[in-house]
């Protein structure tokens, strides 16, 4: 499947240390910025009980779900702990303060 990247925004629309969901057609993505400037992005459901990401506690490069305090990492997507699951993790790029994400080309659940 050929990579679209589509425009979500500019960096600054992403608080330090906090996300936005963006509505896509292939779902809820959250996109995430991290203390240090890092932006992730990563379905927006936890593998757990699909709560809402975005809602989350960003910390270093890892969110913990609202519902159940699930930590969840935001360069795998991987449930981290003794907890199980994944989310779809989705590539990000930043052109000129821009932000983009990329559809059509959601990684693969991390095994």
């Amino acid at each position: 499947m050929t990579m679209k990247w589509v425009e979500v925004g500019s960096i600054d629309d992403i608080p330090s240390r906090g996300a936005r969901c963006v509505n896509t057609p292939e779902g809820k993505i959250a996109v995430f910025r991290t203390a240090e400037g890092q932006v992730f992005a990563i379905e927006d459901h936890c593998p757990h009980k699909g709560g809402p990401l975005s809602q989350g506690i960003v910390h270093g490069t890892s969110v913990t779900c609202p519902l159940h305090n699930w930590v969840i990492s935001l360069e795998t997507g991987k449930a981290l702990g003794a907890d199980e699951g994944a989310v779809k993790t989705v590539p990000v790029r930043i052109d000129n303060e821009r932000l983009f994400i990329a559809l059509g080309t959601v990684a693969e659940k991390a095994a």
